[in-house]
């Protein structure tokens, strides 16, 4: 499950901390297709785009 941020619909991992107030959403919005897409340090865990798709 990922947060969406209600300021600005970045979307988040579900324990970042930078996420401010935000909505649960369980899949990703299509318009992300690869890590480059999400902005947030909080996916600098992952490898590559298959582990969180």
């Amino acid at each position: 499950m990922y947060t969406m941020s209600t300021s600005d619909f970045s979307v988040h991992t579900r324990d970042c901390d930078e996420v401010g107030s935000g909505m649960p959403i369980s899949d990703l919005p299509d318009e992300v297709t690869s890590l480059d897409d999400l902005e947030c340090e909080c996916w600098s865990g992952f490898d590559s785009f298959e582990e969180i798709a």
